[in-house]
């Protein structure tokens, strides 16, 4: 699959506007709608669409009226929302400190919005709940957050009658969470993740059966272990069913043992419903950035990623997720693949900003042959990895500048890179800081290319010598973002291998 950014002939018309915490819909197969979110410091309430069929996005005008005379929903933000035939359901969601507990139906083929009065067992309010659909008539709806405690209650809508029905559920059941996933997968509801009671966030997955009701079967949860590379604990992830498989984006965790810090992810996951197992989608090209509360949407073979939030900035980008034989992929072939990080200083392999066509041909075989055994993909017309010098990371500079302290002139840049090495080579995993983890992999990535180009331009035969015996798992990460906690101890005992040698 190849990461693709959004450009002006993908789409006509007024783009949606940044926003985190909204829902993105599909509509059958002719549209995806957007409501909601929250930026710059406020909730919304507008609905934008994409009309898949013409590539066009456009707001539409919408009518209705609701029990205080208002034309549709207040402004909120991490509400759920459903598509059943033509029509979104919403409930719920944050506005201001207010947790919502209301109901809401657009028709999407006359743009009506109708506030719903519903019978039953209704929910409290709450926001960071999770919703799917069960077939073409009702909606299940787990957990959430109504602002005094986490909530793991189950509830059953069916949209015909606006009846809701709280299940009663036997047994084990998942903690209760708030900002997971829910998806239903056949007759099973599979919730992922989510933040719990006391704060901690969840890697967990759940099955919920009982959800049918011609199958007559006991409702139940039960927690799956499934085997292969399980996506790290996490909230305001997505989960987005594609085919035989569900496709887990981003979403955000923590630290481990730095609590207190939040860790954005970027990364691809999916839940192989044939092989029942989780994998590590391989992608290409630059990745969107690492996000929580986006939304994604399964347009045929194509996935559309919109918006979120990092912990700092608000997103409003558009990215698709394509297979390689998509024209979209397509149009990337003659474009250099771009693996450098967000710092714009940066230098080739040998540590210089260019060279003349002579030392480029000269050079361009240890460099090749060097990727090729590393692994690293090879443009056409640059043979190079990108990294940042050590002279030029920023990052790098200021870490070492405090731990060097007073004991050395900050202006010895150096000797103060220096110390941070040995510091890093007395350094067990559990005392790394999260803000170390990026100038570590970075002087980790330098150290494979110092110590392997110096063994092949040293040789005239240009023949690569062999690679030690460890492999360099984090070579080809692109930022310290795609680590995993337990990732750490494994990096800190590579790199104290290459300084050592």
């Amino acid at each position: 699959m190849h990461w693709v950014k959004a450009d002006s002939s993908d789409f006509s018309g007024n783009l949606p506007l940044p926003r985190s915490g909204h829902t993105a819909v599909n509509v059958g197969k002719s549209k995806v709608v957007i409501f909601g979110g929250f930026a710059d410091r406020r909730f919304l309430d507008d609905i934008s669409v994409y009309d898949i069929e013409n590539k066009l996005w456009f707001t539409p005008y919408c009518t209705g009226s609701g029990s205080d005379g208002q034309a549709g929903p207040s402004p909120r933000a991490f509400h759920v929302a459903v598509a059943i035939d033509c029509n979104m359901f919403i409930f719920g969601g944050r506005t201001g400190s207010k947790r919502l507990g209301d109901f809401w139906m657009l028709d999407t083929d006359i743009w009506q919005w109708s506030e719903l009065t519903s019978y039953g067992d209704l929910p409290s309010p709450r926001e960071f709940a999770a919703a799917s659909a069960i077939g073409n008539r009702k909606i299940v709806m787990h957990g959430g957050w109504d602002g005094k405690k986490w909530l793991s209650d189950v509830y059953i809508l069916d949209t015909i009658s606006l009846e809701w029905m709280e299940l009663s559920i036997s047994g084990s059941a998942p903690p209760p969470r708030c900002g997971h996933s829910a998806t239903m997968v056949e007759k099973r509801l599979l919730i992922f993740g989510g933040r719990g009671g006391g704060g901690p966030i969840m890697g967990d997955l759940w099955a919920l059966k009982g959800l049918i009701e011609e199958e007559n079967e006991t409702p139940g949860w039960t927690q799956l272990k499934l085997p292969g590379q399980a996506p790290s604990p996490r909230c305001g992830h997505t989960v987005t069913s594609g085919g035989h498989y569900l496709l887990l984006f981003g979403g955000h965790g923590t630290g481990g043992w730095l609590s207190r810090y939040d860790i954005y992810h970027n990364d691809c996951i999916i839940l192989d419903r044939v092989s029942v197992q989780w994998k590590l989608l391989t992608t290409s090209n630059a990745l969107p950035l690492p996000r929580a509360y986006h939304s994604m949407t399964c347009i045929g073979a194509r996935y559309l990623l919109f918006g979120g939030f990092d912990g700092k900035s608000t997103f409003g980008d558009l990215w698709w997720l394509v297979p390689e034989d998509d024209s979209i992929a397509k149009r990337l072939v003659s474009a250099p693949p771009d693996i450098l990080s967000e710092s714009k200083s940066v230098t080739t392999l040998s540590g210089s900003p260019e060279s003349s066509p002579k030392e480029s041909q000269t050079e361009q075989a240890p460099i090749l042959e060097l990727q090729k055994r590393l692994g690293i993909s090879i443009s056409s017309s640059k043979a190079q990895v990108n990294l940042v010098d050590e002279m030029e990371d920023k990052e790098l500079h200021e870490l070492s500048s405090r731990l060097a302290g007073e004991t050395l002139p900050t202006r010895d840049q150096f000797a103060c890179i220096q110390a941070l090495r040995d510091h890093w080579r007395r350094s067990s995993e559990s005392s790394i800081q999260l803000q170390e983890l990026g100038p570590l992999l970075r002087d980790y990535q330098r150290l494979i290319i110092h110590k392997y180009l110096k063994n092949i331009v040293s040789n005239s035969q240009f023949t690569t010598p062999n690679l030690p015996g460890e492999d360099y798992c984090f070579f080809h990460l692109k930022n310290a973002s795609l680590l995993r906690m337990d990732d750490i101890p494994k990096l800190l005992n590579e790199y104290k291998q290459l300084i050592s040698s």
